[in-house]
This record gives structure tokens, sequence and C-alpha cells, in this order.
């Protein structure tokens, strides 16, 4: 089995998806998920403002200098949290947006390529959830364009495997 699960939370911390594609993690009730969705945003959120390295980094950085001589301070990176999680079991990515969505995928520990997977699934959700003139922002997603594409792209890659 490839991808086992996939929980979309939003910048709040709420759960606003979660789907489950396999039988390869225990099964969970919906205050279990949303319990889930609230802590990894807490974890996010702490492991994004812990970075020692970057400040120092940055002061270090010369500014760019332009073609008439002026020079422009380079932009920081935004911090960015926990990415990755990885047991014996399974792995944990998060793809965190810039509007602070995140999205998080389970996979199995041999699942390849989970980068491309995460952005064609962050694509289906700006196609079929974020053009729906009936979804809220923030809100749960409930649109079933968006579950039948993207059951159809799991399972392609879950048989592929």
């Amino acid at each position: 089995m490839g991808v086992l699960a996939l929980i979309v939370i939003n910048k709040a911390g709420g759960l606003i998806y979660n789907r489950t594609f396999g039988d390869g993690l225990n099964q969970l009730n919906t205050n279990d998920y949303l319990v889930l969705a609230g802590t990894f945003h807490g974890v996010h959120a702490i492991t994004a403002r812990l970075n020692p390295l970057k400040g120092l980094m940055a002061q270090q950085q010369p500014a760019a200098v332009t073609a008439g001589g002026v020079p422009i301070p380079s932009r920081p990176e935004p911090p960015s949290g926990l990415e990755v999680l990885e047991s014996e079991n399974f792995r944990l990515q998060c793809f965190n947006t810039l509007t602070g969505t995140k999205f998080l995928l389970f996979t199995d520990t041999m699942q390849a390529n989970i980068d491309v997977t995460m952005r064609k699934v962050y694509d289906l959700y700006s196609d079929y959830v974020m053009k729906n003139p009936f979804y809220q922002l923030e809100m749960p997603i409930r649109c079933e364009t968006f579950d039948r594409k993207l059951n159809s792209y799991i399972r392609e890659i879950n048989s592929s495997r």
C-alpha cells in the first residue's frame, strides 16, 4: 500500500478534511482526527520557531548588489516547521501552503516521489475546492468532485506499487 491517508488542516489548526485510503493505519474516530489536527498544528508552530541557525546565517549573508551598486537586503525564507515524520510503520509528509493550510499525507515508508504526489493533491484542491463558488474558506471540505478525483489519483498510485 502506498498512500494511506490525507488530512487537511486550516490555518487555525482545525480539521477541514480527512480521508483514509487503505488499511495500513489504525482506524480513528472523528474526535481522534480533530485532536491529531490540533496537536500537529501546535507542534508545527513550535518547530517553526526552533531554528537557531537561520538567524545567524542571515546575519552572515551579504546583501545582493544591483547594477547601480545599491545594496538590497536579501529576503529571508519563511520559517518552516515540521515537514517529515518517519517511523518504522509509516511516513508523514507535511505541505504547508502560503495561506497556512497544511496537507498531511500518510504513506508507507517505501513510497517514492511523495513531493510529486503532494503537489498533485494540492493541484486537485486548487482546481476543485478553491474554484468551487460554494466553498467557504477555512470550512470543512465537502466537494464530491474533489473526492472523486482524489480517490481516482490515489487508487492509481496505490495500484502501481
